[in-house]
């Protein structure tokens, strides 16, 4: 009996040697070189034919039926794999004798791929030697956990009108299901893993001080993880790599001061090759108090504050928000239940500097959604120190993973610039802005499209990116082509569906059309940095059709570049000369380096696998979209 897997190759190829990609391909463990039985001596499976075999429906045998399918896993080069097997019987009745063979289907519902295999034989008895209907089997077919399969079966030769194929759908469990818990995607997904936390926690009373030591088992299929603590308003967490150990020890120390209640919530958060970001995390809770005596009047004097806290970051809110989003109204006296923003979104800006007139709109368009969207920003121009500190690279990867992580989004605006320097990339010739040249931090495009686009196109990462750009001043023409198979939204005469995007929910609803009040194209510039977005472009519409050459006037030679440059390196010699100084605080990432006057210095690493703060969160009203317009 032969010793290979069976690799299947949508839609024909049934065996073969090559190596498989469990991604890519579907495959069997089935080591079976044909399908003989006792009674049938002469029974061959082989690859699907694409040609047709058909004959007059009176001359055609009826359907198979199905007989029973079964589910669980196969080891195959001590690799543990989910696996069906699917088997049917024929109908003992004359038309046997007409039968030439049989044909399974299997079709994956989530990617669409399939695999065909035939069964070649000829029958001369109705019931097999044991005097029961004859049956086939396909087994070992390696399935993936949580999908569904349609399985089809039908008997050669098919008749020439109509067909009589039987087919069914077989939904295979999610690896909470025993039955394939120990196959290789669900281990890889952390089916099975158990960290049997182990806690050895002491109080300095003396220093008011807390140390609290963690240990657990590490996991085979995962070699990160991330360790927090919890309480109330109090979070710290730490990054721990496996490296080969089996037993993994964080510390966590930290005062009493810091901790408004008992009771501590552990989180450990394992980062398993499959499931990466998304993995199942184990939390267990601690009480702290039986190790230090409760300490009323403390806690009371630390409520107080924090509620006297709260007040004032909410009077601040309350200033500093000056232009809301206007929830939409209806003059009818019920009003339909709305849906409620609960998170304040993120947005990273990606762009490029083309021209001071598109800086000024890109500013203008942050404020906007600063001010009157509630939304946080994340913008280059707006975070130059932190920039400087880590680097180009570093700072967006840095932002990419933060966002891969939550539901926040990386909005990029394609312009001119971006066109030019993703052709460049691709071969053209090189693109010099000049504003780039102006910039401390250069080029962040081309560093940001090198950085991205291998996980735009990716399924996985395709919903975290929009796609927009100013038609007033930009055009179709100027999105790069990997972004075609998204939609490209226009501003400001789309923003609304834009925003909507950012909020993860959908403008368009069956029988009813959300809609926020003062985002829509004629009704953004009613506010006060509505107003200011809309001259912003609209002193660039007229700047370029003065200057219709504009976009070459910006480009730079290499000679010019250079003396640009030397513009700019005297420009930032005349900040070093001055005293200055910068910081790192925990869970911002704020570096704090203090540097002396005419003195040169190195950063040589920056470790933000640790984040510790303390943090009190201002309530704020939330956005309410409601549901205005019936279709």
């Amino acid at each position: 009996m032969a010793s290979e897997s069976r690799y299947i190759e949508a839609p024909f190829s049934y065996s073969g040697e090559i190596k498989h990609n469990l991604y890519s391909l579907f495959w069997t463990l089935d080591k079976r070189v044909d399908c003989s039985q006792p009674g049938l001596e002469k029974c061959e499976i082989e690859n699907c034919s694409e040609k047709l075999n058909v004959v007059p429906r009176k001359e055609a045998p009826i359907g198979p039926e199905w007989d029973s399918d079964h589910v669980g896993v196969w080891t195959d080069d001590d690799e543990p794999h989910s696996v069906v097997n699917v088997k049917w019987k024929l109908t003992a009745d004359a038309g046997l004798f007409k039968l030439h063979g049989s044909v399974i289907r299997i079709q994956d519902e989530t990617t669409n791929q399939s695999m065909c295999v035939q069964f070649s034989f000829r029958i001369d008895n109705v019931l097999n030697p044991d005097d029961e209907r004859w049956t086939f089997s396909l087994d070992g077919v390696v399935v993936e956990p949580g999908r569904t399969y349609t399985v089809t079966v039908y008997n050669l030769p098919e008749p020439e009108n109509g067909d009589y194929r039987i087919e069914k759908q077989i939904a295979i469990p999610g690896c909470s299901d025993r039955r394939i818990q120990r196959s290789l995607p669900c281990l890889q997904n952390g089916s099975l893993w158990d960290p049997h936390m182990s806690s050895d926690l002491s109080v300095d009373k003396e220093l008011k001080k807390l140390s609290l030591v963690l240990g657990f088992e590490a996991a085979q299929y995962s070699e990160t993880y991330k360790v927090s603590i919890q309480s109330h308003s109090f979070l710290c967490s730490k990054n721990i790599l496996k490296e080969n150990r089996t037993y993994l020890n964080v510390t966590f120390k930290f005062g009493l001061w810091q901790l408004s209640q008992c009771d501590l919530l552990i989180t450990i958060q394992p980062f398993f090759i499959r499931c990466k970001n998304d993995c199942v995390r184990w939390e267990n809770t601690l009480n702290y108090c039986q190790y230090y005596p409760p300490r009323t009047s403390f806690i009371k004097t630390a409520v107080g504050l924090l509620v006297i806290g709260v007040f004032l970051a909410f009077l601040m809110w309350r200033v500093s928000h000056k232009d809301p989003v206007i929830i939409s109204s209806s003059a009818e006296e019920e009003q339909p239940e709305g849906f409620k923003v609960q998170e304040r979104k993120r947005v990273l800006i990606i762009y490029s500097l083309d021209h001071p007139l598109y800086k000024n709109i890109i500013l203008k368009l942050c404020a906007f959604l600063v001010t009157k969207c509630g939304t946080e920003v994340v913008l280059d121009l707006l975070d130059s120190t932190r920039l400087g500190v880590l680097g180009s690279i570093q700072w967006l990867d840095w932002h990419r993973q933060e966002i891969e992580r939550s539901s926040d989004k990386i909005l990029i605006l394609c312009s001119k610039g971006v066109q030019a320097k993703w052709r460049a990339m691709c071969g053209d010739k090189q693109v010099f802005l000049r504003e780039d040249a102006l910039s401390l931090v250069g080029d962040m495009l081309s560093p940001a499209l090198s950085l991205m686009v291998p996980h735009f196109i990716r399924s996985a990462s395709f919903e975290k990116y929009i796609v927009a750009y100013f038609d007033d001043v930009c055009s179709e023409e100027d999105v790069p082509s990997p972004f075609h198979i998204t939609v490209r939204y226009k501003l400001m005469k789309q923003f609304e569906e834009l925003f909507f995007r950012i909020l993860d929910t959908e403008k368009h609803k069956p029988g009813s059309v959300n809609r926020i009040e003062g985002l829509s194209e004629g009704e953004y510039h009613h506010c006060p940095s509505g107003r200011d977005l809309q001259e912003a472009i609209e002193a660039f519409q007229v700047y370029q059709l003065e200057h219709p050459q504009w976009f070459e006037d910006e480009l730079l030679e290499s000679s010019e570049l250079e003396v640009e440059e030397s513009s700019a390196q005297i420009c930032e010699d005349a900040k070093i000369t001055t005293n200055f100084f910068t910081g790192f605080e925990p869970g911002s990432t704020k570096i704090i380096i203090p540097v002396e006057t005419q003195e040169s210095f190195t950063i040589n690493r920056l470790n933000l696998s640790e984040e510790c703060h303390m943090h009190i969160t201002a309530e704020y009203k939330p956005l309410i979209i409601e549901n205005l317009q019936a279709v």
